[in-house]
């Protein structure tokens, strides 16, 4: 398969290739909007790190290294999200932005689709160093269980490891 060509264009990043178009149906890379491919930040990095992409502006191809400053100044906190995304999506699960909810990314089972099935997590990313208040926390867990959806907390630690903590609600 040949690399899919992507474009930069503002914060969104897009292909109308058969590559992209194919990998969005085997795979769920990206979401079809107004006749294109379009990819989340973390999803383009994952695709390039992975061989099978590689992104221009202005049709002049963007090297890898000037990428992850270009992501960073559209979104602070790719560097903790990213290791996030790769890690679920290694593990073979479905994982899409999850904005809307103001969390990082909705979690799909694996083998399910979005659109045919719904997400089973919401997660949250966040570095260990971070402190949230009971407040905060309560927040987190009222968007997941009012969606319906288990709370997934992400905590990347100073070695980029991942430690996942999932809360649900109970009654007693």
């Amino acid at each position: 398969m040949e690399k899919i060509q992507a474009y930069l264009t503002g914060e969104i990043i897009s292909s109308n290739s058969s590559e992209a178009r194919a990998l969005y149906n085997k795979s769920c890379f990206g979401e079809l909007i107004q006749g294109k491919i379009q990819y989340s930040l973390s999803e383009a990095l994952f695709l390039i790190e992975k061989g099978k992409m590689e992104i221009f502006s202005r049709n002049k191809k963007i090297p890898s290294k000037d990428l992850i400053n270009k992501f960073m100044r559209i979104d602070k906190k790719i560097q903790i999200k990213y290791p996030v995304f790769k890690d679920l999506r290694e593990r073979g699960y479905v994982v899409k932005t999850a904005l809307k909810f103001g969390a990082e990314f909705r979690i799909y089972e694996k083998g399910a689709k979005p659109g045919k099935k719904h997400a089973k997590w919401i997660v949250f990313a966040d570095h260990e160093s971070k402190k949230i208040t009971w407040h905060e926390f309560s927040a987190k867990n009222r968007v997941a269980h009012s969606t319906k959806k288990k709370l997934l907390l992400a905590i990347v630690d100073e070695e980029g490891d991942i430690t996942y903590y999932e809360v649900q609600w109970i009654k007693p």
